[in-house]
Order: C-alpha cells, then structure tokens, then sequence
C-alpha cells in the first residue's frame, strides 16, 4: 500500500448521526482486525522484492490493500460522524491522526530511499530530491503521476495524500448526504462506479482523456465506503455470513491474477483488467458490509480478538514503516533471494520486525500525540 491505515476503527471514535439508530452506536471492533490483514497484503507484495513466493503473481495484488483502506476510511468517518462536530474540530482530529507518525517514519525513510550518489543496483534509491521530499513531507505527492515525485519521501505518503484530499472534502460531502437512506446511498455508490469505470473504458477505448491525479482516480472507493455507513446507519442490514465476504474477495483476486496472465483467455480480459479498481472497490464494500452487519447483529468473529485488533490499531504504522524496513535489510542482505516457498522465514523475520517498528511508532508518536493533539471538541 502503500496505507494504509489511516483512519481510526469504529471503536475508537463510534457515535453518529445514528444516534438516531442502535446499530450506529454500536462497536464494529472486527473492522480494526481486518485492517491488519488488509496492511499484511500491502506488506505481502513488497516482500517480493526480497524473498519472491511461487504465488508472486497473486500477492503483486496486495497492492489492492489501499482500495480497502480508501473504502473503510470513507465508511468509518461517515459511521463515527457526531452531529454538530464543525469543519474545524473535524480537520484538527484528522491531522492528530495522520501527522505526527508520518512526519516521523519519514526520518528514517529518507535515510532508506535516498542518497547523493544513488547505487546503480538498487532500484529503490534514488538521488536526494529536496523538492520530492518536501512535497511528500506536507503530504502534496500525491498530486503528481511522476513516479518520483508520487512515491518521494517515504513511499507510502502517496495514500496519505489521496486520505488528505477525502478528508478536506468530507465535511461538505456528509452535509450533502446527512439525509440519505438506503436508495440515496444505492444511488451514489452506483453513480460512483460509473462515472469512475466510464471514464477508464472511455480513455481506451474510444478517447484521448487526459490523465486524472491519483485522489481524484480513487475518490470512488472513498465515496462506496460512505454510501454503505449510509445503507447501515439507516438501519439496512443483511444476513449474509461473514465468510462469504471472505470467499468474494478470494475468486476475485484469482480471477483478477489469472486475467492479467491470459488475457485473451478470459471473455472481456482487457474490460476486467481496466477496471480492476473498481471491482476491487465493489469486492471490498462487500467484504466490509457483511463483517459490520455481523457485529451489529452480535454475531462471533475472530477479527475481535484482542490480537488482531493490537495488530489493527498498529496497522497505520506498520503501513508507514514497513517498506523502509524491508529495503534496509534488503540493502544489507545485498540479493533478493530465489522464488521458493522457504522464502516464508523471511516473511516472518522482516514481518517480525515491521511489527516491533510499528509498536514503537503507536505507542511513542502516534497514540499519545493523536490524543494529546486531537481535544475534547
């Protein structure tokens, strides 16, 4: 992922306009739990830079795990919304949030990723770039499809930067759809799927549309995740099981792997190819709808475990430094290492010491910052 995540857990900060509905009031804790296996997918994919599994082609989609943060986050904040909270309480809390650990992971990342005199064999590092830097710094990256500039600084900023434009925006967008229920919220989220889908099939197919930044290309996840809070908030539930959501996203990603190995072997390969983040928005929701409508009907869930929701509370950082880890010892190791399925000690190794790094980072920076910094009002 780059992030992912970046916004707080329905635990931390639940309430809203609901106060209306019981089930807005209540914990959805296994959403916290889940963004710790979404973080692991991230972390999955860039593993294969340094210890490569048989199943390569498959964890390249980790990178799908900010489609699933972009759409929690717009359905946390929508969910945790609390009525008469203004603009300003709002920004003040989202920048207590995501500010302080960023600034602070980017220290090392800057140490990690650049150097005056880049290695030629090592791709990753590249040379020092005071404006890449700043840009990543005050969080403006990810405006830019130029590679250096949109991964500059420490890598994963660019998500932080697609979060800081949903969250200036947020404000104005749950005024307009404060008073929706669930066939408004049907309604937006299909509107959303369209326009983003249209426009991808459109800029191949039949037009020379120009290039879209990168918040602007994934503000439909953002926009599915608050038409479902919208849907439950209202009091829609379902009683589809939890794993079936499970089940959803595993077909999808082999259909999606296998697609973009044999595309002419899959009816409409290059359509599904193109339109991979929209079907992995709509795989996501669904996943997230089905885990939430468990908890509010009080169903079980290990997602609740008291580690997995640790893991989830210290997924924001672990999001932030993992890839700065990871490139460090692959700095130091000096190789990447034969595709094997032994390559799995390094997953738990370079896992093992992600996860001491991202402890550190909750428990010294982010935690007691975001609380000293976000206020009572």
């Amino acid at each position: 992922m780059a992030a992912e995540d970046v916004v707080q857990s329905p635990a931390q900060e639940v309430s809203g306009p609901a106060a209306a509905s019981p089930s807005a009031a209540t914990r959805i804790e296994s959403l916290t739990g889940l963004r710790w296996w979404a973080a692991f997918f991230v972390f999955t994919h860039h593993m294969g830079n340094l210890a490569p599994l048989p199943i390569r082609e498959f964890l390249k989609l980790g990178t799908s795990g900010v489609t699933f943060f972009f759409v929690l986050s717009g359905f946390v904040l929508t969910w945790s919304t609390r009525p008469g909270t203004v603009a300003g309480t709002f920004y003040r809390r989202r920048f207590a949030r995501i500010v302080p650990a960023h600034v602070v992971a980017l220290i090392p990342a800057i140490v990690v990723f650049y150097r005056f005199d880049p290695p030629e064999n090592m791709f990753w590092i590249k040379p020092v770039s005071i404006t890449a830097i700043v840009l990543s710094l005050f969080l403006l990256n990810g405006w830019s499809n130029n590679p250096d500039i949109l991964y500059g600084g420490n890598p994963a900023s660019w998500t932080l930067s697609i979060e800081m434009f949903f969250y200036a925006f947020f404000p104005f967008l749950q005024r307009i759809t404060a008073r929706l229920k669930l066939a408004g919220a049907l309604i937006v989220a299909a509107a959303a799927i369209v326009i983003s889908g249209g426009y991808r099939l459109t800029q191949y197919h039949w037009a020379d549309l120009p290039t879209l930044p990168p918040p602007l290309l994934h503000a439909t996840a953002f926009v599915v995740g608050i038409a479902i809070a919208i849907a439950l908030r209202s009091g829609w539930t379902t009683r589809l099981p939890a794993w079936l959501g499970y089940l959803a996203i595993g077909v999808g990603l082999i259909v999606l792997t296998y697609t973009f190995r044999h595309p002419g072997k899959v009816p409409f390969g290059t359509e599904i190819s193109l339109l991979q983040k929209e079907i992995l928005t709509l795989l996501y929701g669904f996943l997230i709808l089905v885990v939430a409508a468990r908890d509010l009907r009080g169903g079980r869930s290990l997602l609740r475990s008291k580690p997995l929701v640790a893991l989830g509370q210290w997924s924001y950082s672990f999001y932030l430094v993992h890839a700065t880890v990871l490139y460090a010892i692959r700095e130091l190791h000096g190789h990447s290492e034969a595709v094997s399925w032994l390559n799995l000690t390094w997953y738990a190794g370079v896992g093992a010491v992600s996860i001491l790094a991202s402890w550190l980072l909750y428990k010294f920076v982010e935690h007691p910052l975001e609380l000293k910094l976000r206020g009572s009002r």
